[in-house]
């Protein structure tokens, strides 16, 4: 199993643009949840919480696809540093304007401007990986990114809501602001690995792959619907048992379960098809799911989402295979975000969703959400199409 993570990291750069793109990639484990926090904090609604953390979501939604065919388009570097900034102003004036007291819909919009302004870290790291490696070492790659991923939510949930609950409650979306914009320009900086811009020829662009793209697409906005419910569901959970810190460890075991299989998964040379793998992760991953409304103590609570996270990361790596093995190379930035914003999407609907059932029923009960969602997950993989026979490549090399 080391020997296929020693491989793709003996590509130049490739440590480093990794790494760094965990870093730059942890306010997407943090913005959510701190505005959850920061919101029902100072107003004491859940639903108005949900509302401008799927705000967010809905921005980052929007803008997702545009930011992956612009990077495919004029290169990273360039859309890195311009995200760096408005995401750095936008956060800012999104924490004033609720510590502030600022009338709605100011914290609605800049909840919207700030998801838009989010860097598309995941995508724009996996496309570096498909660039860099030869097509056979990229399962063990995007497993590395899925192990990024799972480090990120692992902390991510655990520092937001330390640092929102120890301190003041924007103190959590404030570290986040530091810590993605100082990520992204490291990113921006390390040209090198960087892909290829594709610029526009006369013939127009290559065409994607519609009928396998929509089908992932619609999984992914049932798997962030899941998501979604799943922060506001365990915050509102651990407040009801009296321990609203407590929610951020808790979120934090079902990633790090993530995270042991993802670095297990990358190892394993698998015979089974990306497809037949991505439908079997579901359903695993939706009956697991329909255990949580029934558990009442958090001890409890954290252990089955450990053992549930187990599910999550092999079916993210499956995914991403199936999405890389069916698109253009000149457009892979951009499919990968159509992932992406799939899920941003579904967070938006699954957190507001959250929110309400919080507010009017107490308890485990609040779970429901993630429960309808992984069984649209469980539908919408049904849909899903293997990918094309693949077409010999060279691989990429780059000049030591």
């Amino acid at each position: 199993m080391l020997d296929s993570y020693r491989r793709v990291f003996s590509h130049p750069g490739s440590l480093a643009f990794s790494a760094t793109g965990v870093l730059a990639r942890l306010p997407l484990a943090m913005m959510t949840l701190g505005i959850v926090i920061l919101v029902s904090t100072l107003s004491g609604s859940y639903a108005l919480a949900g509302q401008v953390s799927a705000a967010y979501v809905i921005g980052n939604a929007v803008v997702a696809i545009p930011h992956g065919r612009l990077a495919d388009r004029f290169g990273q570097t360039i859309v890195l540093y311009v995200d760096a900034v408005l995401f750095a102003v936008f956060t800012a004036l999104l924490v004033r304007s609720v510590t502030g007291d600022w009338a709605n819909p100011w914290p609605h919009l800049l909840a919207a401007l700030t998801g838009a302004a989010m860097p598309q870290i995941g995508s724009l790291v996996r496309a570096r990986w498909a660039h860099l490696v030869p097509e056979e070492q990229r399962h063990t790659a995007f497993a590395v990114e899925a192990v990024g991923d799972e480090v990120v939510f692992v902390t991510g949930p655990s520092v937001v809501t330390f640092l929102s609950t120890l301190y003041a409650p924007q103190t959590g979306l404030l570290v986040a602001l530091g810590v993605g914009t100082v990520g992204t320009l490291l990113l921006a900086l390390q040209r090198r690995t960087a892909p290829p811009a594709h610029p526009r020829t006369g013939r127009g662009p290559e065409p994607l792959p519609w009928r396998s793209l929509v089908p992932i697409a619609l999984a992914a906005v049932a798997l962030g619907a899941l998501f979604g419910a799943l922060e506001v569901a365990t915050v509102a959970v651990a407040e009801d048992h009296g321990h609203k810190s407590v929610s951020g460890v808790l979120l934090g075991l079902f990633s790090f379960g993530s995270m042991v299989a993802a670095l297990v998964a990358g190892g394993i040379r698998w015979k089974t098809s990306d497809l037949r793998r991505l439908r079997v992760g579901i359903a695993i991953l939706a009956a697991a799911m329909s255990l949580l409304p029934f558990l009442d103590g958090l001890v409890l609570l954290g252990a089955v989402l450990l053992v549930v996270g187990l599910a999550l990361a092999p079916t993210l790596i499956a995914v991403v295979s199936l999405l890389e093995a069916s698109t253009p190379r000149s457009r892979l930035t951009e499919a990968m975000a159509f992932f992406q914003t799939g899920i941003s999407a579904g967070l938006a609907p699954g957190a507001y969703l959250a929110g309400l059932v919080a507010d009017h029923v107490h308890g485990p009960a609040t779970y429901w959400v993630c429960v309808g969602s992984g069984f649209l997950t469980l539908v919408a993989s049904l849909l899903c199409r293997p990918a094309p026979v693949a077409i010999p490549e060279q691989a990429t090399t780059l000049p030591a």
